[in-house]
């Protein structure tokens, strides 16, 4: 048997499956399948949505907390998701007839928390009857899965506002909502 032709045979075959590889365009991202991809649920990542951008009926009021200078959150939304997460939904208000700027001990006090801005990072769930603090849960770079940038409402205007948490089990049924500078509000769960 003749070696250069084994040899040549060898390096055709190794160019060949050099492109085959790389896809013959080394910058060209790959493709993916059209198959549907079994994912684990995600959180929310943290956004902020003004009242005037919501296009959905406004949902019933589940719960009510009062802060400072005419701040109100309605809390009309709490949901636990299979992965584990409670998701609380509802809308931040400035009820007086000044501008309200948010105070920022709202954020909380910790520091991977505080060093991402203004936020609803230091609201909490407390299980009276499990003896247990839930905290508003944080991504791998320390950013509170919840609404981020808040700085100001102007008279009247209200913000849709979000915040997931660990879900507490399935046997608590009622928990004390408490987000700092508002009073505590009582949140029943499903």
């Amino acid at each position: 048997m003749d070696v250069s032709y084994v040899r040549g045979g060898l390096i055709a075959f190794a160019v060949a499956a050099s492109l085959a590889v790389t896809g013959c365009g080394a910058d060209a991202e790959p493709k993916l399948s059209n198959k549907p991809a079994t994912t684990t649920p995600q959180p929310q990542q943290p956004t902020t949505t003004t009242a005037e951008q919501l296009t959905e009926e406004p949902a019933e009021t589940i719960a009510l907390a009062k802060g400072q200078k005419g701040l109100e959150l309605a809390i009309t939304l709490a949901e636990r998701d299979e992965g584990g997460f409670l998701t609380i939904k509802g809308v931040l208000k400035n009820s007086a007839d000044s501008p309200a700027v948010l105070p920022a001990k709202m954020r909380g006090d910790e520091t991977e928390v505080v060093k991402h801005g203004k936020s609803l990072g230091g609201a909490t769930l407390v299980d009276p009857v499990g003896k247990k603090r839930y905290y508003v849960l944080r991504d791998t770079d320390g950013r509170p899965l919840t609404t981020t940038g808040l700085d100001s409402l102007g008279p009247g205007k209200s913000t849709a506002v979000f915040m997931q948490f660990p879900a507490p089990p399935a046997s608590t049924t009622e928990v004390s909502f408490q987000l700092p500078t508002f009073e505590p509000a009582t949140l029943k769960l499903s």
